[in-house]
């Protein structure tokens, strides 16, 4: 028939229904749905998610059900409620879309408008393989036999699973095309569990039939559902986690088990029985007894985490029970362990390890802001207080977060916004795995429009005016993922605060015990001592308290993450009450984030920044980050240099002047150390700026009392002065804890008399060396000339004829060892230079260093490492005497040099590591034996800075495992807070570093 122009107008085309294949029209057509009477069907149809696959579907459908079509058209030209359903079903899932087809009958499961009772699901299941059920003593078993329990089993179960999960799909995605009533998010988590226990009913039904095939089955078997199971909150495609309990449990017990597992993966979903005792190594089935001597015994914290959401599901439910009763005791003292805070925190970071770097935005499931970061918050907080507080006994964690609101443990108004992110991820998530009915969590790539409108359709997601689907979708995704990670933060320390200080006059308040539990389980060792601290950094009803109690709950977070979170929290207060009368302290915390995390790392971090940075604040403004790059590595060690030495200049009082270098240097010092710690700085660059700020203040205090001598004397000075720099001073590969290893030398001026010059020079050393040494709260400045001649029984500074004349007649081979370091670094450049041109022949002998000079050196090494190691040191991991530390690679350096310096003019250098790339280029050693010493140097010097940063004094050894290992491998930038495992990796580097050195030292 031939539609009058006005009807065919009024039929929306193509374009305006949002269909874009370009079939579109003559599949409309093939459905005789391109007429006026058809209109309501076509809207509702491009309000699907994806309309084109809808269409798609239904012309498959159209074919499959041949002349029943009719049956479906009509219906759905009547019903809006299938409409909507069914619309939205073929438009969301290509995987239900097929399902319809391939049995297109199914169709009418669909006019159902409730879903199915858990009863009405385990008997439709039990149906499909027409169990019975078995006779049991126990009237609390669910025990059937399946009559169908051969190969056929599985395809039978599935399809029937399969029809039960699509009616609850299309249920809950109705409302998307029709005005259906929305499903909770609580009522959808709860059927996907019932829908998943009588699935596995069923499976067991069929196990019982493959191992018991006929008469009462003599084993009790129990299942236990884990994880989203147990807590009746599953996503619809998820592994479900089992434990199984038997009595006894036998080997029927265990193929029972087996075969239940098998069946269920086969026709459903993977069934997971990794969560028993010992894993995946452990017993599939154990008895009650054992399963409780197991926990008694050897469970770690992260077990116990899991027990939360232990649930009979399935089986002898009575000794279900009798197990959850049993271990859920043990699971409420379980923050009581010891070990409690470290595992938590272990298992927390190793989940995060998990989400690849350039996924974690993606990532709904163990990203940024996900859903981990609730469940693992709400479980923490669950363990912490439910021990003393049995409403928290709760599984799901929609629940579990209203008891914790209701019991004044989070805030209300917290926990009524984390539910909502919550609820806004999971529905994301659904949405994603009904599309193909594959288990994922990550989100469309942002540059995949057409994943993102589908998804933002899927969910309901409706333009506001401003944005289109799209654009409100990723508006909703960054805003709750900021709101969960910022809650995450406020949902443990706002309730402390508030025990502290009233915030808000209508919040439940912390009890002290509760807090105090609280902090402990957050990781402070001494939480009275944690809970003082807020007081006081809370207290009064000053602005800046206020803005503390605000500021607190990110920085407790960041202190939480840290390896001592006591310190750090004990440092914090004494920075902000040093720095109380300073107005930008707080507004730069406040306003740059940047700011507050770093602070918060190197306070929980370092015990020798703090006072460092109470006395050098302007340091804690660097920590920001500026057009450039973090404004921590914006200066340069010869502008920081040359400041040092201007600002000692304006003195004529050399105390005076060495008190503005010391200031200027305790400034560099906090800001290397703080990016050195931050992972900013790498070895090689630590001690250039190390060195650098050590000659300068070297060669400031110089200056400065030289100049103060030429005023009193009223004459210019006598002598021309240097200093040298030896050891690791000379080679500008200072450490936090090094001494400035220093020779003094002079020479008397025409016309002036030897003796006076070289009294004149020593009372300057002398005077340059009580005024670094001078007590002070900075790290020390020890001047040490013990490498002069004759050591600490000669002279403490000699002329260059008298320097000449020693080496010429007297230099022992440990001597000339030494010299190899020697460098200008102070005083007159001139006579620095002459100084080591006089040592080059002693250091840099022709022909190189005797046979006879070689086995004294390596005499004098073996006597080094049999005498000099303290007493009660671990050879194996101390930095500096050690098997493969610092003095076994430096003398090696220094052998090849006394060897092959005289040939090999670039081994002119005092630098280690710039001498070992000699080495290799000149191929005096193999490339794999080089590499080896300056992985082991690095190593080395790495690990003795962390030491010095962590402990807040020099130190050599490494500590065995425990605490303030893990706060050393931190520091020294080890990926994770195994201590063990970086001990692992230095004592595995220096072993083999010392290979090397022993074949090289053995000629």
């Amino acid at each position: 028939m031939v539609r009058p122009p006005s009807a065919r107008s009024a039929v929306p085309g193509v374009g305006r229904l949002g269909l874009l294949e370009p079939t579109a029209a003559a599949s409309l057509r093939e459905l005789a749905w391109d007429n006026i009477d058809s209109i309501p069907v076509l809207w509702a149809l491009s309000r699907a998610p994806d309309a084109d696959l809808a269409l798609l579907t239904l012309t498959r459908l159209q074919a499959a059900l041949g002349d029943d079509w009719s049956e479906l058209d009509s219906t759905l030209r009547s019903d809006t409620a299938l409409r909507g359903r069914l619309f939205a079903l073929v438009g969301s899932s290509s995987a239900f879309a097929d399902h319809l087809v391939a049995d297109p009958a199914v169709w009418r499961i669909l006019l159902r408008d409730k879903l199915p009772a858990r009863e009405e699901l385990i008997a439709d299941l039990l149906a499909a393989v027409q169990a019975v059920p078995v006779e049991s003593p126990h009237a609390d078993a669910v025990l059937h036999r399946a009559e169908q329990s051969g190969p056929e089993a599985i395809p039978l179960l599935r399809k029937r699973y399969r029809d039960q999960l699509m009616l609850l799909a299309a249920l809950d995605l109705a409302a998307t095309v029709e005005n259906e009533p929305v499903l909770p998010y609580q009522v959808v988590g709860r059927h996907l569990t019932d829908l998943a226990d009588a699935a596995l009913t069923a499976a067991l039904a069929v196990a019982v039939a493959r191992v018991c095939k006929d008469g009462p089955v003599p084993v009790r078997l129990a299942v236990i559902a884990m994880g989203k199971s147990g807590a009746c909150e599953l996503n619809y495609v998820s592994d479900v986690d089992v434990v199984f309990v038997a009595e006894p449990a036998d080997a029927i017990a265990t193929r029972l088990a087996a075969e239940m597992m098998s069946v269920g993966s086969a026709a459903f979903f993977e069934v997971d029985a990794a969560l028993r005792p010992e894993g995946k190594a452990g017993a599939l089935v154990r008895t009650l007894d054992s399963h409780i001597a197991y926990y008694k015994r050897w469970a770690r914290t992260w077990e116990f985490q899991a027990l939360l959401k232990a649930r009979p599901m399935t089986g002898d439910l009575a000794l279900g029970e009798q197990y959850r009763d049993a271990l859920m005791s043990m699971v409420w003292t379980a923050a009581e362990r010891p070990d409690f805070v470290a595992d938590v925190q272990a298992m927390r970071r190793r989940v995060e390890d998990l989400v690849p770097a350039d996924l974690r935005e993606r990532e709904l499931k163990l990203g940024h802001g996900s859903l981990r970061d609730v469940e693992f918050a709400v479980q923490l907080l669950q363990l912490v207080h439910g021990r003393v507080d049995e409403t928290l006994h709760v599984q799901d964690t929609v629940e579990a977060l209203t008891a914790l609101a209701a019991g004044g443990y989070v805030g209300r108004d917290d926990a009524a916004n984390l539910t909502a992110s919550y609820e806004f991820l999971r529905l994301l998530e659904h949405r994603l795995q009904l599309q193909r009915l594959k288990r994922t969590h990550t989100l469309p790539a942002a540059d995949d429009e057409e994943g993102m409108r589908w998804l933002a359709r899927a969910a309901h997601i409706r333009p506001d005016g401003r944005q289109d689907a799209v654009g409100v979708l990723g508006t909703e995704i960054r805003r709750n993922a900021v709101r969960v990670r910022r809650l995450h933060a406020k949902l443990f320390y706002r309730p402390l605060l508030e025990s502290v200080v009233k915030m808000d006059p209508d919040a439940l308040r912390l009890s002290p015990d509760a807090a105090i539990r609280q902090l402990a389980a957050l990781g402070y060792a001494a939480p009275e001592n944690a809970l003082g601290h807020l007081k006081a950094l809370t207290g009064g009803v000053s602005r800046k308290g206020r803005i503390q109690a605000l500021l607190l709950p990110t920085l407790l977070e960041w202190l939480g993450d840290t390896p001592n979170p006591d310190a750090g929290l004990l440092a914090y207060r004494r920075v902000s009450e040093g720095l109380d009368d300073q107005i930008w302290f707080l507004r730069e915390l406040r306003d740059e984030g940047a700011i507050a995390q770093r602070l918060m790392i190197v306070l929980g971090s370092s015990e020798y920044l703090p006072d460092l940075l109470i006395n050098a604040p302007d340091t804690i403004r660097m920590y920001a980050d500026g057009p450039g790059g973090p404004l921590l590595l914006s200066p340069q060690p010869e502008d920081v240099a040359r400041g040092i030495l201007t600002a000692a200049a304006r003195y004529d009082d050399p105390k005076r002047a060495v008190a503005a270098a010391r200031s200027l240097r305790r400034h560099e010092l906090a800001r290397v150390a703080s990016a050195d710690l931050l992972g900013m700085l790498d070895v090689p660059q630590v001690c250039r700026a190390l060195s650098a700020v050590w000659v300068a203040v070297l060669e400031a205090a110089l200056r400065a009392v030289i100049r103060a001598s030429e005023a009193e004397l009223g004459t210019p000075a006598p002598a021309d002065f240097a200093v040298i720099g030896m050891g690791r001073l000379g080679g500008l590969e200072l450490g936090y804890g090094s001494d400035a290893d220093v020779l003094f030398v002079c020479d008397p001026r025409p016309g002036a008399d030897e003796t006076r010059a070289v009294k004149w020079a020593i009372g300057i050393a002398e005077k340059v060396q009580r005024l670094l040494g001078s007590p002070s709260t900075d790290p020390p400045l020890q001047v040490d000339a013990g490498l002069r001649p004759e050591g600490r029984n000669g002279a403490l500074v000699r002329t260059l004829a008298a320097y000449a004349a020693y080496y010429e007649q007297w230099a022992q081979p440990w001597e000339v060892q030494a010299l190899l370091r020697a460098h200008q670094v102070a005083g007159d450049q001139d006579l620095g230079v002459r100084f080591l041109r006089t040592i080059d022949k002693v250091r840099y002998p022709e022909g190189g260093v005797s046979a006879e000079a070689v086995r004294e050196i390596r005499r004098i090494k073996a006597r080094v490492d049999a005498e000099r190691l303290p007493r009660g040191a671990n050879p194996a991991t101390h930095t500096k005497l050690g098997r493969g530390g610092l003095a076994d690679i430096e003398w090696t350096v220094q052998l090849m040099q006394l060897r092959y310096a005289h040939d090999v003019r670039a081994l002119h250098n005092t630098s280690t590591l710039q001498s070992l790339d000699v080495i290799e280029q000149t191929k005096l050693l193999a490339v794999e034996d080089v590499s080896l010493l300056r992985e082991a140097w690095i190593a080395a010097t790495k690990a003795r800075n962390a030491l010095v940063l962590v402990r807040g004094k020099p130190a050599d050894q490494l500590p065995g495992p425990g605490r303030l290992l893990s706060a050393v491998a931190r520091v020294a930038g080890w990926p994770n807070d195994d201590g063990s495992e970086f001990l692992d990796n230095y004592m595995r580097v220096t072993r083999r570093a010392k290979a090397v050195v022993e074949r090289v030292f053995g000629g």
